[in-house]
């Protein structure tokens, strides 16, 4: 893969992630100027999933049609427009329509991301691809946690200057897109279709293991979403202050970032992807209820441990629509995929939200969670196997 484009891909992850988790540890800060319920400032990190929901389909098809370099050009420009706007609010209607705006250039680039790892890697090392392109976006969203507080806001001073801080990758990402990347020589524009737009779409909807790995994505955006979000207040209701709770919370994301690398390779290596899905999906079930009596003192390892399950469950989920459909469709398919996938995501932290409010903690938000997770596993026991081990499997 060439290291302009993953150059690239990790800029763009940190320019998507981190203006939106700048926003948890900041979520007292913003609720107290602002005069804002729980659930009213989940809204903000929620608002940018509503948009890839709505968004992430017109943004496969488009990437199908016009080609990559443009249609995720065009979402930087406006996420970056969004993103600077941010900095300007005074008050929570204007600071939700601005967010609303970085919200769609951020769905329009993220169904598009499968694509450019389906243009330089192609079937057999899709997952190995995803991993690297996906490495970006833990890497943002851990540093957006872990020194927004005790770095970024002490400079700054608001929650205003903070915005613009973390507008600033947005900025440089679009600069480097556009100077960088030329449009591929196997842009989807030359290769042959196999079928209309329409009949692709009505097949994907139609396809059994499709829906399959959409449920698993729904289930494991409202669980990172869910923990994600409220991880830093869960922490300081424990005793931690605002900026212990951020870098705790932040380490759950720091082990994804090895993850991603790793994962994807020990898995192209035996050849097999369910267990990668399964496995964590338990793992995670277990750690959502063992979080209700973790301490500040005992919550390292178990923040560490929802990382590396969460990591692998999705950099696995992220790479299956690659290894189902053909490559010319993967924009449409992956848009498709991550619209139903990431309106969890914006259930998950709408509901921690509502529960803080009335009940003044989130145990019941993690028998949520622990529930789902363990739903997905016996989901993921019936998605199909397809590692190139599966044969092996199929023989025995």
């Amino acid at each position: 893969m060439p290291r302009n484009v993953i150059f690239c891909a990790l800029l763009i992850g940190v320019a998507m992630w981190a203006p939106i988790f700048c926003v948890p540890p900041m979520e007292l800060i913003i609720k107290e100027h602002l005069l804002l319920t729980h659930t009213q400032t989940s809204l903000l990190l929620s608002t940018p999933l509503l948009m890839l929901v709505v968004t992430a389909i017109p943004a496969g098809l488009v990437s199908d049609r016009v080609g990559i370099k443009k249609t995720i050009g065009m979402g930087l420009i406006i996420m970056a427009a969004g993103a600077v706007l941010r900095s300007t609010a005074t008050d929570f209607i204007s600071l939700l329509a601005y967010t609303s705006i970085f919200g769609f250039g951020f769905g329009w680039i993220f169904p598009n991301l499968p694509k450019l790892v389906s243009i330089y890697f192609g079937k057999d090392k899709a997952n190995i691809g995803m991993g690297i392109v996906s490495s970006g976006m833990p890497l943002g969203t851990a540093l957006g946690l872990a020194i927004t507080v005790p770095v970024i806001l002490p400079i700054t001073g608001t929650y205003q200057g903070v915005f613009l801080i973390w507008s600033i990758p947005t900025i440089i990402a679009v600069a480097s897109w556009w100077i960088l990347i030329r449009q591929p020589y196997t842009d989807p524009r030359n290769i042959e279709q196999t079928s209309t737009y329409i009949t692709s779409f009505r097949s994907a909807f139609s396809n059994r293991h499709l829906l399959l790995v959409a449920i698993l994505m729904f289930i494991q955006q409202f669980t990172s979403w869910g923990w994600n979000s409220w991880t830093p207040v869960m922490m300081m209701l424990k005793g931690a202050s605002p900026s212990l709770a951020g870098f705790i919370a932040s380490i759950t994301i720091w082990a994804i970032l090895p993850t991603f690398l790793l994962v994807p390779r020990l898995s192209h290596r035996i050849g097999l992807r369910k267990p990668f899905l399964w496995v964590p999906s338990i793992v995670l079930a277990i750690a959502f209820w063992v979080a209700k009596y973790i301490t500040i003192n005992t919550s390292w390892f178990l923040m560490a441990l929802v990382g590396v399950a969460a990591g692998t469950r999705f950099t696995t989920l992220m790479s299956l629509p690659l290894e189902l459909t053909h490559k010319s469709e993967a924009g449409m398919v992956s848009g498709m995929l991550l619209s139903i996938g990431f309106a969890g995501g914006v259930i998950g932290p709408l509901i921690g939200g509502r529960v803080l409010d009335t009940t003044q903690n989130l145990d019941l938000s993690l028998v949520v969670l622990m529930i789902t997770s363990l739903a997905a596993t016996f989901i993921a026991l019936k998605v199909p196997e397809t590692g190139p081990g599966r044969t092996t499997l199929i023989h025995r």
